[in-house]
């Protein structure tokens, strides 16, 4: 059966009105009392799974309302009780989140122990981050397979990257800067990596979608740590596109889901956290269309991000600014 999916014609209260949302959609009933998910992921990817719980749950809806994952994190803390389910694929930030007492327990899972926290934080994808480029501007240039690759051509050829090379920036996506951590903290090339892209005016971006617009349209040629699951699913349907993971290794991450522990429906909260894993474990790509959990030899094979505490140390304070400092003295070079 098809739900219409409808713009909702009532307003949150007014801190949560006032959001500038990316995208803001309802599906299921008009009536019916809304199941409110707050999320970092595009709505195409999740409008397939909404469905299908909606199939499965008499009278209700789904309010999907998607923001960045910075803004997700400070909007969800001020107002926790207004939301009940969080999805982001910060990592950092949601395991904070849970740490500080925000998410519910979800007990009796079947879900394996490396891809949750405490019953209450559930990793539910395996997503790459990967290096993108612009197939035509590579044309008459090796394709690269390592971070390696890219700092050599960069220095071979400044003149063809010069500000047309994009990553996020650090300062405001929580994705880019757990990428950017990750990434320090497996290896030195990515410092080297930094300070060359700096030198040929990297443009630094919020977000993978404004990336791969940019790359489709011929504004860049090469992007890092785009989200590669984004980066796939638009490869998939256009030529312009080479997805490239790092053959030394992909940072991957895994996106995580929590129910709030002041939702306002609980009990629904529990069962669509319930439902989205059963359908991850199922992996029909047509009902869940993101990257299901790696196995557990290709979880260290991509060296994947660990839920774990030692994804607290970077959102420490002092060593956020220390990491930004340098950060910034590498890719922001103002003569």
């Amino acid at each position: 059966m098809r739900y219409l999916v409808f713009i909702m014609a009532f307003l949150l209260p007014f801190s949560v009105a006032a959001q500038e949302w990316e995208d803001r959609q309802v599906f299921g009933t008009p009536n019916a009392p809304p199941l409110r998910i707050l999320s970092s992921t595009d709505t195409s990817f999740f409008a397939p799974i909404i469905e299908d719980f909606i199939a499965s749950t008499s009278n209700t809806s789904v309010e999907y309302l998607v923001t960045g994952t910075v803004d997700l994190d400070q909007l969800f803390r001020s107002a926790p009780d207004q939301f009940d389910i969080v999805i982001s694929s910060a990592m950092d930030l949601q395991l904070k989140l849970a740490n500080d007492g925000f998410s519910s327990s979800v007990v009796n899972v079947d879900h394996p122990e490396w891809a949750q926290w405490h019953n209450s934080l559930f990793a539910f994808t395996s997503e790459p981050a990967a290096i993108v480029i612009n197939r035509q501007a590579f044309d008459d240039l090796p394709v690269p397979s390592s971070r390696q690759d890219l700092i050599q051509l960069m220095r071979d050829h400044p003149d063809r990257f010069q500000e047309r090379v994009g990553t996020y920036d650090v300062r405001q996506s929580g994705l880019g800067y757990l990428f950017a951590t990750q990434d320090a903290r497996a290896t030195e090339t990515y410092w080297r990596l930094t300070e060359v892209m700096g030198r040929v005016g990297t443009k630094l971006y919020c977000c993978s979608g404004q990336m791969i617009d940019d790359l489709q349209s011929g504004d860049l040629i090469m992007a890092y740590n785009v989200l590669g699951s984004y980066a796939k699913a638009q490869a998939e349907t256009s030529d312009d596109l080479i997805v490239i993971l790092p053959s030394e290794f992909p940072t991957t991450m895994m996106r995580t889901i929590m129910a709030s522990a002041t939702a306002p429906n609980p009990q629904r909260a529990d069962s669509f956290v319930r439902h989205l894993l059963n359908l991850q474990s199922i992996g029909d790509p047509v009902i869940f269309p993101l990257p299901p959990l790696a196995g557990s030899h290709d979880f260290q094979a991509q060296r994947t991000i660990n839920l774990d505490p030692a994804l607290l140390t970077y959102l420490d304070q002092m060593k956020r600014e220390a990491f930004i400092r340098e950060w910034e003295d590498a890719i922001v070079q103002v003569e």
